[in-house]
């Protein structure tokens, strides 16, 4: 985790500045740079999205975005992959899918770097959670592992292949066990 401004500024200031890539977040007044995401991380997350996207999106469920701002509360933070409702995508005046999401997304995805703070990640899923989030996941590629954030209850552990990831209520119909989320790398 770089951080790359030491003073405080404004949530505002901050989305005024140019997007970079890997995208930067905006957390407690400070601007924090994102690491780029290499092999293991970037496979999941693209494979990840797509298989939700193929049980979700075409049923007008929900729909999984990767690398979507996502600013709300006095946070602007880059999920791994922003899951959201069909009714809770906003919408430009044409009834396309607008540029800019001033929610909290309503499942959570991250998946650690080696080179990222797992306390910095739970703190966003921790955020998100207390702002409307329904789930959130931290997947960990190299301890072959995923942690399972809920609201008001304590977080669950998954490593066996045979475990059944939990998902939110409106996504039910997404199945996916830890075996084949670890499938995604091969």
């Amino acid at each position: 985790m770089l951080i790359t401004s030491s003073k405080p500024i404004t949530l505002k200031e901050f989305l005024s500045l140019p997007e970079t890539k890997p995208a930067k977040e905006y957390i407690s007044g400070k601007i924090i740079q994102k690491p780029m995401p290499k092999g293991k991380h970037s496979t999941i997350q693209t494979e990840l999205s797509t298989a939700i996207n193929a049980t979700l999106k075409s049923n007008k469920v929900a729909r999984a975005f990767s690398e979507l701002r996502c600013t709300f509360g006095d946070r602007s933070i880059v999920p791994d992959i922003t899951i959201l409702k069909w009714n809770n995508i906003a919408r430009d005046d044409n009834g396309e899918i607008a540029d800019s999401f001033y929610t909290a997304p309503d499942w959570v995805i991250e998946i650690l770097s080696p080179e990222q703070s797992q306390t910095k990640v739970v703190k966003n899923i921790l955020y998100c959670l207390d702002n409307g989030t329904e789930i959130g996941w931290l997947i960990d590629p190299n301890d072959k592992c995923v942690f399972v954030y809920f609201s008001q209850q304590k977080p669950l552990l998954f490593e066996a292949d045979d475990d059944i990831l939990p998902v939110p209520n409106f996504a039910k119909s997404f199945n996916l066990t830890v075996g084949k989320l670890w499938d995604f790398l091969q």
